[in-house]
């Protein structure tokens, strides 16, 4: 991790950079603004706010994505709350031991690292959820609740918005997972908990499982149904996707193709990737009830 200190006290900067360079940080120093603003490349800066003549803000603007800390002389609105507002951090104040900068540089790092790899499930998750349409309006989904359903990529969705639209953390507990019961009893009590394949329990092992979660909010999933003492909706969806350890009927195959890819395709060419007459689709169309709309 490279660390960019902006001090004009070259002997407090210089002594900065020696302490950080025997904890395993790169570092560079910089007593100019401007010159920062032009050549530094550090991951996290070290600023002071005791620089005479020289406006720290923009520097604070160019690089609030970055870890930024303020070294303070003392605190006021000027020095502290403002750069804070700006985008800044963290602040610490002189003289400070080098162990404290080192803990609060730690933590930066570890919430930055949190920070992206959020943003980059929830990117990979919305990716995978992207072609799963639900109906149910979710503005009515009431908690605790089980849900019925013939494809649990739709209990995902619904999970997911539901914790998006309302500013809500779930904890996804698959249930063929070997340590589920400690997953519930160590998720925080404020969480969602989403609760995947309700149906690979068996009995008794469902009891303890609603003995578990008898105080918690909770969305369980299932394929199969269940008596339970919560409520409980069914979803349901006709272009049913299909997962590699599933195998489908002939029907259901078929079915799925014709509705994923039929204005992908004109028939001519969906018919022949079949391996049927184009006659045959259409009476297979006529069948299931799937019609292009035009």
């Amino acid at each position: 991790m490279k660390i960019t200190i902006i001090e004009n006290e070259l002997y407090l900067a210089q002594s900065i950079s020696t302490k950080l360079n025997q904890s395993g940080y790169e570092t560079e120093i910089f007593s100019s603004i401007k010159e920062a603003m032009r050549n530094s490349s550090g991951d996290a800066y070290l600023l002071s706010t005791n620089l005479p003549g020289q406006n720290f803000n923009p520097i604070i603007t160019k690089y609030k994505e970055k870890i930024i800390i303020l070294m303070v002389s003392y605190i006021n609105n000027d020095t502290v709350a403002a750069p804070l507002k700006l985008g800044a951090n963290d602040y610490i104040v002189k003289p400070f031991m080098i162990e404290e900068l080192q803990r609060k540089i730690e933590h930066y790092k570890e919430y930055q690292t949190l920070k992206k790899y959020k943003n980059l499930y929830k990117e990979y998750t919305e990716y995978l959820l992207n072609d799963i349409k639900i109906d149910y309006d979710i503005s009515r989904l009431n908690l605790p609740v089980v849900i019925l359903t013939n494809y649990i990529k739709l209990v995902d969705k619904l999970a997911f918005k539901y914790v998006q639209n309302n500013d809500r953390v779930l904890v996804f507990i698959p249930l063929g997972a070997k340590n589920w019961k400690d997953k519930i009893l160590k998720a925080n009590p404020k969480y969602i908990l989403y609760i995947s394949e309700l149906q690979v329990l068996k009995k008794g092992e469902r009891e303890q499982l609603f003995e578990l979660i008898s105080r918690r909010e909770f969305i369980i999933s299932t394929t199969t149904e269940i008596e339970t003492p919560y409520p409980q909706i069914e979803i349901n969806t006709d272009n049913k996707l299909y997962d590699q350890n599933e195998i489908l009927t002939i029907d259901d195959y078929v079915k799925f193709i014709v509705n994923s890819f039929q204005y992908q395709f004109p028939d001519t060419e969906l018919s022949k990737k079949l391996g049927i007459s184009r006659k045959s689709l259409w009476e297979k169309r006529k069948k299931y009830g799937i019609f292009k709309k035009k």
